[in-house]
């Protein structure tokens, strides 16, 4: 039997289903790994108590003849800004020191109604704002590729779980890119959905116009049945949409053939790794082999996305982080003795340097005198790339480009250079000021054996074509 760590949920079930495992032995298996692994620092709390308890009442459920629930045993990480109830939440900032949850949330109430055993919250950078995991106050997440390279950001920690098999599934959140490109750096697949397909109740904001809840996997399949029950309407959230849900995991044959817009600038960038752009053109080239539709698109505004997405998510991460202010709740600072000084210093001291530089630039961007020059026009130039990739979606099924422009980083190699980090995103920022799905899949490596994302974006809600077609490239790549 292959390791458990690499069977799909279905392989997985049915060992369970069989009695050749069981929900105990399997989170012990888990267990085991993650202590064997601390120092990739990839899980700030590990619940080991409750995972085993809660794997005693599936096996005894399953035992009786009960009926389970289609994540029956499947052993998931959830990333240290997702609410889970009685359980730490930090969002990887000193400022929420020592913040239990007093609810769950959403994603995680549907994970537990559908038997899923939750093992541990992983690291993340503070308030989901980076993208290499060194903004963390809990210190780095190492790539298990390379342990002198980064495993990407935001949501690092959850990236390395499954890379590492330290859990079947995690869920990350995607704000600009912290699902796909450490699913990149990390060589794994890493999923964001349509805006409003997952709720995003329980989740800490960073952006709320752009945050979402999204799975890392090592398969197609397993994301696509995470994906069927996450998603959905949240009464709790206004913002989730009442589509209805497809049945993702059932419908992953894609026969047609389809079309698919590229960018050539997105191809002909400056900082693109020529290893990176080898594996995406090798990709185009195995498409067109196979029958599909190539279109080259004038994609004008590849310049301007970083800008745009840095001045409309760091002004609603200004707005949203006030409330962080050490009365309430967490941190609060021990010099602090009037009121004013409470605000100030347990601020000062709880937030790291990123998130105080993201809060000041939004704070600058919304004042009086500044609004119209940057916000104002920011929100403009969203709604002409909205337009501009409804026109494409009108003509083709998918569009193709590299996740990140590099494979993963060394430690250090980015962070005296502000720029450069952001421009990090430049690929990935496009779905968020969109609101379309768009998934990284871990179609290559270079010369080092690092791997390579290569994404696919789809139109709104269209998760099933999505994964159809992504399974189809998977398979692809392994012929």
């Amino acid at each position: 039997m292959a390791e458990l760590s690499y069977l799909t949920i279905w392989q997985v079930q049915s060992e369970l289903i069989a009695g050749k495992l069981s929900c105990e032995s399997l989170v012990n298996d888990y267990l085991a790994k993650i202590e064997a692994s601390k120092h990739l620092n990839a899980f700030l709390e590990v619940f080991t108590e409750g995972a085993l308890q809660r794997a005693r009442l599936l096996d005894k459920k399953l035992k009786n003849g009960e009926p389970t629930g289609k994540l029956f045993g499947v052993v998931i990480a959830i990333k240290d800004n997702i609410c889970y109830k009685g359980h730490k939440v930090s969002a990887g900032s000193k400022i929420l020191e020592g913040f239990t949850s007093l609810f769950d949330s959403t994603v995680v109430e549907r994970l537990l109604a559908d038997d899923a055993i939750i093992i541990g919250r992983t690291n993340c950078d503070e308030f989901a704002m980076g993208s290499s995991n060194e903004n963390s106050a809990y210190g780095n997440v190492l790539n298990a590729a390379d342990n002198t390279r980064v495993p990407g950001g935001s949501s690092g920690g959850s990236a390395v779980a499954v890379q590492a098999g330290l859990c079947q599934v995690s869920l990350g959140s995607d704000t600009g890119g912290s699902i796909r490109q450490p699913a990149s750096f990390c060589g794994v697949v890493g999923l964001k959905p349509t805006y409003g397909r997952v709720s995003r109740y329980g989740l800490i904001a960073y952006a709320s116009s752009f945050d979402q809840i999204g799975p890392f996997t090592h398969s197609v399949e397993d994301a696509a049945l995470i994906m069927e029950v996450i998603s959905g309407k949240d009464n709790y959230d206004s913002t989730s949409s009442s589509q209805k849900v497809g049945t993702y995991s059932s419908s992953l044959d894609f026969e047609k053939k389809a079309k698919i817009a590229i960018f050539p600038t997105t191809l002909a960038s400056e900082g693109l790794h020529p290893e990176v752009k080898e594996a995406v053109e090798g990709l185009i080239a195995d498409l067109k082999t196979e029958g599909h539709t190539i279109g080259e698109i004038d994609f004008a505004f590849l310049d301007h996305l970083i800008a745009t997405y840095y001045v409309l998510s760091t002004a609603e991460a200004s707005s949203n982080l006030a409330r962080f202010d050490g009365v309430h709740y967490g941190y609060r600072s021990k010099e602090a003795h009037e009121m004013e000084e409470v605000y100030k210093k347990s601020r000062t001291e709880g937030f790291g340097k990123e998130v105080k530089n993201r809060i000041i630039l939004g704070t600058f961007v919304l004042s009086s005198g500044y609004y119209d020059a940057y916000y104002s026009r920011a929100q403009k130039v969203r709604r002409i790339l909205t337009d501009k990739i409804r026109a494409i979606f009108k003509e083709y099924d998918f569009i193709i480009m590299p996740t990140s422009p590099t494979v993963a980083f060394k430690f250090g190699e980015k962070t005296d250079n502000p720029v450069e980090m952001y421009l990090a995103d430049i690929y990935t920022v496009l779905a968020n000021l969109t609101g379309i799905p768009a998934i990284s899949l871990p179609l290559s490596e270079d010369k080092q054996g690092l791997p390579i994302g290569v994404q696919v974006l789809a139109d709104k809600f269209h998760e099933t074509d999505l994964l159809a077609f992504s399974e189809k490239l998977m398979q692809l790549s392994s012929v």
